[in-house]
């Protein structure tokens, strides 16, 4: 090992005596140039200090609450022993679901000697968010660029079959529901007549307008579309298997494009149980949403968000609904405070919630479909059921594109380590989304793709995203993001956590929902607020505000003061600041502590 190095605080301009809010690091922990020590804050502005070398941090000189200025000593860091492969992007322990496969093994690449049909400066497999979003932005930055895409459209799973068609299905659902509602306020609807070819046909519309508008700006920066299934040559080249039609058919044409630099945006799949059989009843999300039919009775393998909101839409529309999950609660995300809301407001929904309850045995017979349990929850012999859903997951496709052919290193489970400039171990071969691990989600798909193609562009550009929220956009919503109540007392975590009641709220109120809250939790020493839970209608609208003040290091003071408009549902997030601080007067007086 090499002697340590002092890390210094660089030029920070005219600043002195900054405090330290935040150390991202420990003794023993590798990083690589570039990557954040600690984080400063200067009249509200943060700030990190990075290592300008790769190595391990033999010591830290700092911890929060200590000032400093220019030449302050942060660390000491042992030069040279930084992993020969990138470790896996930073996300933050409140959202990210830790992964505990081992290091992947970096396989030797393979070469390619044949000729290549097309050439690319920057070449994107996948086009969903993540992956058009990197089309885009390489191309903006001059790159000349090919995306492979197996949909006939633009946006992947999300905008195809998955975020956006849900959304449009979980607004008609809401409708409905509302309409329900009004008869407490003296407004009386006759009972909704669905038709289910209109509704599917409302479902498309939307999708459509959506893909048309991708597929207009894809052609205004002269982004090549080839359609088919992506599969590695070797580190420069790739092979595309042409496909054709809605059901993605081979059409045995092949095209092999040559690339300087690509950005790997293959997402993940569905998990399909393997004692589950083949049966048109049985469908996955993809499936759940093209609508062929209301079931009289459905089932829903596993209680997390997405089985939760086709849930919705099908007891909406009519359905009897079961729900089976194998964990002790629903939604395993969000505090258990927030999921029991949840609940409760549902409980008319489902004619059962089996937890601690796995599925041992489905038959598909003339007669329906019928499931064997076993666990806590497990009704006495097989149910009958006329369509399963199964959401038990999705698995990344990290394994199902040749990626050893270039050199990419992909780890046990299907995911692909990359840096925090989402850099695989391959330089010039980039990965964003579903495929580098979790959160699976849009939003943070499209921010790691404007990373690597600004970094693949010889840009600064890192992911150093200290939140990322997640929403269940079920009736009422739900929405958290950051550190969580239940996580800071599992970890030991000292955090004070304020919680402002929606039934406090006019706006709730006449919404008719009271039962909603908003909850924000500050580190106890700084003050600085470090998470926050939403629940009622439009919480994931509202909680982005609370994902800005993390990022930007506000505290109960600078969010409770923050003026907002009334009456709306968004003030309970400065009410909850002003709990935090005792100044709340739209509630009873506080204790004093």
């Amino acid at each position: 090992m090499s002697a340590a190095i002092e890390i210094k605080v660089p030029d920070i301009g005219d600043f002195k005596d900054v405090p330290v809010i935040e150390v991202l690091v420990r003794p023993g922990d590798v990083v690589n140039a570039e990557d954040p020590l600690v984080t400063l804050e200067s009249d509200k502005a943060t700030m990190d200090v990075p290592s300008p070398i790769a190595g391990t941090v033999t010591e830290m000189r700092l911890k929060v609450g200590d000032k400093v200025s220019e030449g302050t000593v942060v660390a000491l860091v042992s030069a040279g022993v930084a992993a020969a492969a990138p470790a896996a992007a930073p996300v933050p322990a409140a959202t990210a679901a830790a992964t505990t496969a081992p290091p992947a093994a970096a396989p030797v690449a393979a070469r390619f000697s044949g000729k290549a049909d097309m050439e690319a400066a920057m070449l994107v497999l996948g086009a969903g968010p993540g992956g058009y979003s990197a089309a885009f932005r390489s191309a903006d930055l001059g790159m000349k660029t090919v995306l492979v895409e197996r949909y006939a459209t633009l946006g992947g799973v999300c905008l195809n079959v998955g975020c956006i068609p849900s959304k449009a299905l979980l607004h008609v659902a809401a409708v409905i529901e509302e309409a329900g509602h009004a008869a407490a306020a003296g407004v009386t609807f006759a009972p909704p007549r669905v038709d289910i070819d209109v509704l599917r046909k409302h479902k498309e519309k939307v999708v459509g307008k959506l893909t048309t508008g991708l597929a207009g700006m894809a052609k205004a920066r002269k982004v090549e579309v080839v359609r088919g299934y992506g599969h590695f040559l070797d580190a420069h080249h790739i092979e595309v298997e042409e496909i054709e039609g809605t059901a993605q058919a081979k059409t045995g044409g092949k095209k092999v494009i040559r690339f300087e630099q690509c950005v790997i945006a293959a997402g993940s799949a569905a998990v399909h149980l393997p004692f589950i059989p083949r049966d048109p009843r049985i469908v996955d999300s993809t499936g759940a949403l093209e609508l062929r039919q209301v079931p009289e009775k459905m089932l829903v393998i596993g209680g997390g968000i997405i089985g939760l909101e086709m849930a919705t839409v099908y007891s909406t529309l009519g359905a009897k609904v079961d729900v089976v999950e194998m964990l002790d609660g629903l939604m395993q995300g969000p505090d258990r405070d927030a999921v029991k809301v949840w609940e409760k407001q549902n409980a008319p929904r489902f004619d059962r919630i089996m937890l601690k309850t796995k599925t041992t045995a489905v038959q598909a017979r003339d007669d329906g479909l019928w499931v064997s349990f076993e666990g806590e929850k497990a009704p006495d012999g097989p149910q009958r059921y006329d369509l399963i859903l199964q959401a038990a997951g999705r698995s990344p496709n990290g394994r199902k594109i040749g990626a050893d052919k270039a050199g990419v290193a992909v780890d046990a489970r299907g995911f692909i380590p990359v840096d925090t400039q989402m850099r695989t171990n391959v330089p010039h071969i980039y990965a964003i989304g579903d495929i580098v691990g979790n959160p699976m989600l849009a939003h943070k798909a499209v921010h790691e793709a404007h990373v690597a193609t600004e970094a693949a562009a010889g840009q600064k550009a890192h992911f150093d995203a200290r939140v990322i929220p997640g929403v269940a956009y079920t009736h009422p919503e739900v929405a958290w993001v950051g550190v969580g109540e239940d996580e800071a007392k599992k970890a030991g975590r000292k955090v004070d956590v304020a919680k402002f009641p929606w039934a406090a709220s006019g706006r709730a109120i006449a919404n008719g929902a009271e039962y909603g809250f908003t909850k924000l939790v500050f580190d106890a020493e700084t003050h600085h607020i470090v998470g926050g839970t939403i629940v009622g209608p439009g919480a994931g609208d509202m909680i982005g505000e609370v994902a800005l003040a993390i990022e930007m290091g506000a505290d109960a003071v600078d969010i409770g003061k923050t003026i907002h408009p009334h009456p709306t549902l968004g003030e309970s997030i400065g009410m909850a600041a002003e709990v935090a601080h005792g100044t709340c007067t739209d509630l009873p007086p506080q204790r004093k502590r």
